[in-house]
């Protein structure tokens, strides 16, 4: 089964005067059914913030109110760009590669 991906949006931080975002606090995980443990998904992710400047003037600024998470979503992956985008969810899915055929164990043998 494929691994899913699923984009959200933490917080937003914005000038309460006008109602610009600036920045955009996203995370992305990932996960895999865990064919071993049904009910139990391989699961990693990543988060971070990416800082934006708007124009209330300009035609397509969204107010405040009317922003959704899918276009703030579309921000984020916009700024980050397509090549970016499909290099951290490849890196996602190294992670899930591994913790379903580790590779590295952390112990001590007694």
């Amino acid at each position: 089964m494929a691994d899913t991906y699923t984009w959200s949006v933490n917080t937003l931080d914005r000038e309460l005067d006008d109602g610009v975002v600036y920045t955009v606090h996203w995370s992305v995980t990932a996960s895999r059914p865990n064919p071993e443990v049904s009910g139990e998904d391989y699961t990693t992710g990543a988060y971070g913030t990416q800082g934006f400047t708007a124009d209330p003037s300009d035609p397509g600024f969204v107010p405040y109110n009317d922003l959704t998470e899918a276009i703030c979503i579309g921000w984020v992956q916009d700024a980050l760009g397509e090549e970016q985008v499909a290099s951290m969810e490849s890196n996602l899915t190294a992670d899930l590669n591994e913790q379903e055929n580790p590779t590295q164990a952390a112990g001590v043998p007694w």
